[in-house]
């Protein structure tokens, strides 16, 4: 009998999912391969996988708002978070150059956060794909010439890919932060070490309630590491905030929650969790 998890990543071998899902599961894991964040909640609500890890901000392009719908519409917990530095390279079949390369095929996240370097190279054509690893496989398998993928040292190794430049992301210090997903009911897999959550709440229609809210947050000595506005499908012109708090006590959040339920017309909290930390010196490209 198989006794590894289930983990479902956005992407495949050698994606930047796929190294989140290592450092924090471990390297025993089946890994549940897709190629969309809109297939992953389904798989956690079915009981197909036992967790998942989802991209949910970059630290040059922002947050993934779609990503923070999905988890919302389908009731997810979220486990734990993970900072990972995200480090792109391009890569291409051996023997070719950057003068060689007539388009650049990546993840559309991957491209905005490397759009400077292309500056430089004009007569490079950036085409939108569903995963850098994916486009690493494909290069390989059909022997694409001329065609490069922005991805990981991790791919590179794994679909024999040369690199052609290294690191070409904009900014040096560029991060990625993954929530790791799973089913609300999985109790067993709370934390055991508890100082961060992950909150919606919508306030109430009168002025300065989300003042008052934040107020609470304040009072409690909690610190608002993130505050993020998204509209109500069903109802137009209104918004829920998701908003991340970091705190030393654990009885005083409880205690601040039940204030805010005071003070807004629904309040859900997503995920309690221990705080991710960032690690400047550690290599994306090097964790297994």
């Amino acid at each position: 009998m198989n006794s590894k998890r289930k983990i479902a990543i956005q992407g495949i071998r050698g994606s930047f999912h796929h190294q989140v899902a290592n450092q924090y599961f471990g390297d025993d894991i089946n890994l549940h391969e897709c190629l969309s964040f809109v297939e992953i909640p389904e798989l956690i609500i079915n009981g197909s996988v036992e967790g998942a890890v989802m991209a949910i901000e970059n630290s040059l392009a922002g947050s993934i708002l779609p990503n923070y719908a999905l988890i919302d519409e389908y009731n997810l917990n979220i486990q734990g978070e993970v900072h990972l530095p995200i480090h792109h390279h391009l890569m291409g079949l051996e023997h070719q150059t950057i003068e060689d390369i007539q388009e650049v095929w990546s993840h559309p996240m991957a491209i905005l956060q490397c759009r400077k370097f292309f500056r430089s190279h004009p007569h490079i054509k950036l085409v939108e794909a569903s995963d850098t690893a994916e486009v690493a496989q494909r290069i390989q398998e059909k022997q694409l010439k001329g065609i490069a993928a922005i991805a990981s040292k991790k791919a590179a190794s794994i679909y024999k890919l040369q690199i052609i430049e290294n690191r070409i992301q904009t900014r040096e210090q560029n991060y990625t932060r993954f929530f790791i997903l799973n089913k609300r009911e999985r109790n067993e897999e709370k934390p055991t070490f508890i100082n961060k959550a992950s909150l919606r709440f919508v306030t109430k229609h009168q002025t300065g309630s989300l003042v008052d809210v934040l107020a609470v947050f304040s009072n409690f000595n909690m610190s608002l590491s993130k505050i993020q506005s998204l509209p109500i499908i069903d109802k137009p012109w209104k918004y829920a905030f998701f908003a991340d708090v970091i705190f030393d006590d654990h009885n005083l959040f409880k205690r601040a929650i039940d204030q805010i339920k005071e003070k807004t017309s629904d309040v859900k909290i997503l995920g309690e969790y221990e705080q991710s930390k960032r690690k400047h010196n550690v290599d994306s490209e090097q964790i297994k």
